[in-house]
């Protein structure tokens, strides 16, 4: 699957710096400034490279009657819009596919917000309030995914590294651990193979679960470059995940996780489409359709098939810096149950 890296790796028991008692306090920092001008060109990097192969930028929502029902644990947020209960967006993943009724590639770059249980706020990767750099493609296979995230790490990791050598070595971060990043050297491994390698170390993994977020940070440390773990069992993602038709109980579905210990960057999947499937998947997953009324009706007029994928902007940045937590990637983080500005 992976190799053993002889790189420093972070991990849950790694200290993290104490929070900021105040925005004057984390905007002052000479890290934070270094860091957030890494994220800046990161971005760049990104709509160049997205852009310059025929995507559309569009602006995401912010609130919707529903959103992402997939977040692991974490709260949605209701807001009252004139009488009626909206969310705010965990994830634009309902409104990506339907994007592709305009544009056949399209990217967001999108704000989210999950009240994640509190417990994750020790795990150095987790945040209330997000970004990700959302990408979508019309008529596209889960590989076509695959290898545009690839490609778009490998891209943006590579740009940094060249352009900011000084920034890096200021954080402290050792541009030698990006070699087979910027080569697209990633790996790949299954849900099943990831699981049993972790219950070999251990850790009690459930085969029929989403690997946990100790779990994939066990994997993380273990590797010395980025790979993917493919395959979910169908009970553990959410209604949108396409079932393989050729292995059923299996979905077509992906997460990239980084090297080094910094834990999962990436998920993606191709999109279940079909109106009558999607029905029989949320009340799999125990979802109630008449919840999502505007979404299955575009299903039942009928949307594009398509694959895409979600990257954490803070965890891709954390990664690129060799930051300690992600909430230093963001100017005013939001850390599971801490009140901040």
């Amino acid at each position: 699957m992976t190799v053993t890296s002889d790189q420093p790796t972070r991990s849950a028991d790694t200290a993290s710096p104490p929070f900021p008692s105040s925005p004057d306090q984390h905007l002052g920092s000479a890290a934070t400034r270094t860091t957030l001008r890494v994220q800046n060109r990161m971005l760049a990097a990104t709509r160049a490279f997205l852009t310059g192969r025929g995507f559309t930028e569009l602006l995401p929502p912010i609130i919707g009657p529903v959103t992402d029902p997939g977040i692991r644990g974490s709260k949605q947020v209701d807001v009252d819009f004139y009488g009626h209960k909206y969310k705010l967006m965990t994830s634009a993943i309902l409104y990506k596919q339907a994007s592709l009724l305009a544009f056949a590639k399209i990217f967001y770059i999108a704000p989210n917000v999950r009240l994640e249980p509190i417990e994750t706020a020790v795990t150095h990767r987790h945040l209330a309030e997000f970004h990700q750099i959302d990408v979508e493609i019309r008529d596209a296979r889960r590989e076509d995914a695959i290898a545009l995230a690839e490609e778009l790490v490998s891209f943006v990791v590579g740009e940094v590294v060249r352009e900011m050598p000084g920034e890096l070595d200021s954080l402290g971060r050792d541009r030698d651990a990006f070699r087979e990043a910027v080569a697209g050297a990633f790996g790949r491994t299954t849900h099943r193979e990831a699981t049993a390698d972790l219950v070999a170390l251990g850790h009690p993994q459930d085969p029929g679960a989403e690997i946990d977020w100790e779990g994939e940070e066990i994997l993380s440390a273990k590797a010395s470059n980025p790979f993917f773990v493919v395959d979910y069992p169908k009970g553990s993602r959410g209604f949108y995940d396409r079932e393989n038709t050729d292995n059923p109980g299996v979905l077509r579905n992906f997460d990239l996780i980084a090297p080094e210990g910094y834990g999962e960057l990436a998920s993606g999947s191709e999109r279940e489409y079909d109106y009558a499937t999607l029905v029989t998947r949320m009340r799999e997953t125990g979802e109630n359709p008449a919840k999502y009324g505007w979404y299955l009706d575009l299903a039942r007029r009928g949307i594009p098939a398509s694959s895409g994928f979600g990257i954490g902007l803070e965890r891709f940045t954390r990664y690129v810096t060799g930051r300690t937590a992600a909430w230093e990637a963001s100017a005013y983080p939001k850390l599971p149950g801490v009140v901040s500005a």
